[in-house]
């Protein structure tokens, strides 16, 4: 199940994509959260719904929204989480974790799948992409066990780690502000239901930059699981529904390329993980 928020008439409405185009469940749901709350419950009277004669509307995609616009508590993130990206780092002085890397960027780098990006000249020179997998929590859970860890994913989104390079080093080694700019994690295009993806650990990810494609791998090559992560992350606090995990990008970084690649103005970015879908963003003009 492809399940979306969209604007409607100046409204964030709810559907889920069926045979290419969406059908509206915003009278039995007000957002995407509740769905996420409702569980089995929610995704069976969803069923109910799509199998019902109901009338269905082409997708626009600009008028995609971020699945969950507005979030609960800050994006968490994995770092180094492909070896040969490790090898990338700025500080080659560091070894190898044993256990994840985990970070946070805040809730209002949330954007859509489809949104201009504004680039915050003001503050970096070196803007870059990050192509991830993000993960979607559906239920509470706390000391959860990688065995168990599945039992606690609700879905799955494609996401870009849009990075601040010069900044992510200037704050005492914290890479929190080089991570939190306005609108730097669109989302989307729509969360897919756990049930539909065949192998989460082995989904091709891909990112293009102006149609170029600077980063191919495959999430077989984490050096850390969805579910190790999960189940790390829980052992210090409680996941709860509609929580949004990035579990961190191959090699290919633009400001690790020959001749570097950072994002200007005018640039397009797509994140493409096979059995999720794509997302495209223009970078533009700062709005502040």
């Amino acid at each position: 199940m492809k399940i979306i928020s969209y604007s409607n008439e100046n409204q964030i409405s709810v559907g889920v994509i069926k045979d290419n185009a969406i059908i509206d469940i915003s009278s039995e749901f007000q957002d995407v959260l509740s769905i996420i709350k409702a569980g089995s419950e929610g995704l069976n009277r969803i069923n109910q719904i799509i199998h019902s004669n109901v009338e269905s509307r082409e997708i626009q995609s600009e008028h995609l929204l971020s699945p969950i616009p507005k979030l609960k508590r800050n994006i968490m993130c994995v770092g180094w989480n492909y070896f040969e990206h490790f090898n990338e780092r700025a500080l080659q002085d560091i070894d190898l974790p044993s256990k994840p890397t985990i970070f946070t960027k805040a809730t209002g780098t949330i954007a859509g799948p489809y949104e201009g990006i504004p680039i915050p000249e003001h503050f970096t020179n070196k803007f870059d992409y990050e192509a991830e997998l993000a993960v979607v929590i559906g239920r509470e859970g706390k000391l959860i066990s990688e065995e168990e860890a599945e039992d606690y994913v609700f879905g799955y989104m494609c996401a870009n780690d849009l990075s601040a390079r010069d900044v992510q080093q200037a704050h005492g080694g914290q890479w929190f502000m080089g991570k939190s700019m306005d609108k730097s994690c669109p989302t989307g295009p729509w969360i897919v239901t756990k049930d539909e993806i065949s192998n989460v650990q082995n989904l091709d990810i891909t990112c293009k930059v102006n149609g170029e494609t600077v980063q191919s791998s495959n999430t077989s090559l984490m050096m850390f699981s969805v579910n190790k992560i999960i189940s790390e992350i829980s052992k210090a606090m409680t996941l709860i529904p509609g929580d949004i995990i990035l579990t961190g990008t191959p090699p290919g970084i633009g400001a690790k390329r020959n001749p570097p690649i950072l994002l200007k103005q005018g640039d397009v970015v797509e994140i493409e993980i096979a059995e999720i879908g794509k997302i495209k963003n223009k970078v533009v003009a700062d709005y502040v």
